[in-house]
């Protein structure tokens, strides 16, 4: 960081500690360029932007690279100021995601943020909120969104037998009602497409194909939209009683505030997933329509009472 020239390899393995220490301790020069190869890698991991500069007059003769960390990458525009209060909320809200489930960029502002050494105030620390992310396919669709990467994954939709091998341009990760989805371009069907992480079976494989940075523009937004758009297609009327668990979520997502004369209505995207949870609160909800879903609701129930052997 204290030269804008950069360093070449062997200045480094000679001048910076740890390395020369084992220099002097008889460290062969291979296994000294493979440490300092895997601790490039790992810096770059972390977030550290690492620049390798060719000679002006060959670029790609590497034989004599200079290494740099780039100022302008590393730390945040001379014009942008925090309040100790403003950090705080910063790295609060850093902190909501786990480290694997964070993008790069966001992985990157932090650690800017978090450069600037400022002091935070601490009566807010103690509020951290946390998103976990369960699905195993989160990670790796993540990171073929920062890599503009197609990915193929098995996914089985309700009373398929087998799952179907889908190849999708990803564009973005969403949540809605508290379950995560991945939208982008389906290059079978040719269209956009929304897809339910919890569907995804097996792992997801990143492939060499790269679609445009531009396709990601406003994606988000155009996954919830149609998300939204579905719920306001489907709804239930609902009979829940009051003071129960299922009051207290169901409410939230009612289309009216106040209950109807004869339950709420609530919207719904997937009649399977809604059935999934209507049918987890057992008594305390009775789906008074649609008809479909009363009976998706019962067979659960059914289910559950023959699995564990509940006379009738």
């Amino acid at each position: 960081m204290a030269t804008e020239q950069g360093l070449t390899k062997d200045t480094i393995l000679t001048s910076v500690a740890g390395y020369r220490e084992l220099r002097d301790a008889g460290s062969s020069k291979a296994a000294l360029e493979k440490s300092f190869e895997r601790d490039k890698l790992n810096l770059r991991q972390l977030g550290v932007p690492i620049e390798t500069l060719g000679e002006s007059s060959d670029p790609d003769d590497l034989r004599s690279a200079r290494y740099r960390i780039a100022i302008g990458e590393y730390s945040l525009p001379e014009d942008i100021e925090f309040t100790p209060a403003e950090v705080a909320l910063l790295n609060l809200a850093g902190g909501v995601w786990g480290e694997g489930s964070m993008t790069d960029a966001a992985r990157s502002g932090l650690r800017k943020i978090r450069a600037l050494g400022i002091e935070v105030d601490e009566p807010i620390i103690g509020f951290s909120p946390r998103i976990s992310i369960r699905e195993p396919s989160f990670v790796p669709l993540e990171r073929a969104i920062d890599l503009c990467k197609a990915v193929t994954f098995a996914y089985l939709k309700p009373g398929e037998r087998a799952a179907r091998t889908r190849r999708l341009q990803p564009l973005a990760l969403v949540e809605y009602e508290a379950r995560w989805h991945v939208y982008g371009i389906d290059l079978d069907a040719k269209a956009e497409r929304t897809f339910l992480l919890s569907r995804v079976v097996g792992d997801v494989a990143i492939t060499r194909q790269s679609f445009g940075r531009e396709l990601r523009d406003g994606a988000g937004e155009r996954a919830i939209a149609g998300l939204e758009a579905v719920a306001a297609r489907n709804s239930a009327l609902l009979e829940v009683h009051p003071g129960t668990e299922a009051a207290l979520r169901l409410a939230r997502r009612a289309i009216h505030p106040q209950p109807l004369e004869q339950g709420i209505r609530v919207p719904f995207v997937d009649i399977h997933i809604f059935a999934d949870e209507i049918a987890s609160y057992g008594p305390e909800v009775r789906v008074v329509e649609p008809a479909e879903l009363r009976e998706q609701v019962i067979q659960r129930l059914v289910a559950a009472r023959d699995l564990h052997g509940v006379a009738s």
